[in-house]
């Protein structure tokens, strides 16, 4: 709703304006045939979008519109549908080059980055959204109810801006929807339909949300870490324990596994990268996390051979 407001409070230069109508026409417009002619009839579901719609038919046609809404049954009776009815409909609608029958793009309508723009902000106001960033998940979209259209918008939408969006088409309870999921093509996309502020606005929310994910990674990350440790440590003890009740650990050839295997029953909390600097300490010299690491998997070795000899 955001997004839509902003558009429509922006608006569009006279010279973009057709392109704009062309683009609502076509995927939210209606005929409704009187015995006093069509009627033109465009919905939405905002006022302000209603009122827009209005002032650029008397604009460039001179034709008022007239307004009428209707409510919704049961449990949606208090949403509203606002509609622009307009006469002298095929008049309008073959200016703008709309045929609501078929698939069919106006090219010369779509001649320019700015009029294609124009168009597509047209379509995304009639049957378009876009979820709230903080939401669970990132997602914009355009549903129309023409598989053919769907998929020449969605070549359209692909090609028009200066950087390449990747639209997709699915088909939902009978219609047809093209759509975005990433989030920085969906913030590109909301600038590149004129909504600036929304842009920002989608941007600061993605950022902090973002941020919150990386922390809660990372957490997740140092918890599984810290688990791993604890997990290899009490094998180790285990193994160390074996071995010091069965001839004592002065065994070991290499006086470096004599000393882990007690700094580890010092320490059982202790890291390898704890490890080894007090193995660095006690024998002058550096002694990397992997010495350690290739310590304990010989002293693991030395323990399934005996172990299962036995």
């Amino acid at each position: 709703m955001e997004v839509k407001l902003e558009i429509v409070s922006r608006g569009f230069p006279e010279v973009n304006a057709r392109a704009f109508l062309s683009g609502y026409c076509k995927c939210g417009g209606s005929l409704r045939l009187t015995s006093d002619g069509d009627i033109l009839d465009l919905s939405t579901d905002l006022p302000e979008v209603a009122e827009y719609l209005s002032s650029l038919i008397q604009n460039i046609y001179g034709i008022t519109p007239r307004f009428s809404f209707t409510r919704g049954f049961g449990f949606r009776k208090n949403i509203r549908q606002y509609h622009v009815l307009i006469d002298e409909a095929d008049y309008i609608l073959t200016d703008l080059e709309v045929d609501l029958l078929t698939a069919k793009i106006p090219t010369r309508i779509v001649s320019s980055r700015e009029n294609s723009a124009a168009y597509i902000a047209g379509c995304f106001l009639s049957c378009g959204s876009v979820n709230d960033p903080s939401s669970s998940n990132y997602h914009l979209e355009i549903a129309v109810s023409q598989q053919s259209y769907a998929k020449w918008l969605s070549h359209l939408l692909n090609k028009v801006s200066y950087r390449a969006f990747s639209f997709k088409l699915i088909e939902r309870r009978h219609q047809y929807v093209v759509y975005l999921k990433r989030s920085d093509e969906i913030s590109d996309f909301i600038k590149f339909l004129g909504a600036i502020d929304s842009c920002f606005k989608y941007e600061d929310i993605r950022v902090d949300r973002d941020f919150a994910n990386i922390g809660n990674r990372l957490a997740n990350l140092e918890g599984a870490n810290q688990n791993k440790t604890k997990t290899a440590s009490q094998r180790q003890i285990e193994e160390i324990q074996y071995f010091a009740s069965h001839g004592g650990l002065e065994r070991f050839d290499n006086p470096k596994m004599t000393y882990l295997a007690r700094l580890r029953m010092e320490n059982p909390e202790a890291s390898l990268e704890q490890l080894s600097k007090m193995m660095s300490l006690e024998f002058g010299a550096t002694i990397t996390k992997s010495n350690i690491n290739h310590l304990f998997r010989r002293l693991r070795e030395l323990y399934e051979n005996e172990s299962s000899s036995k």
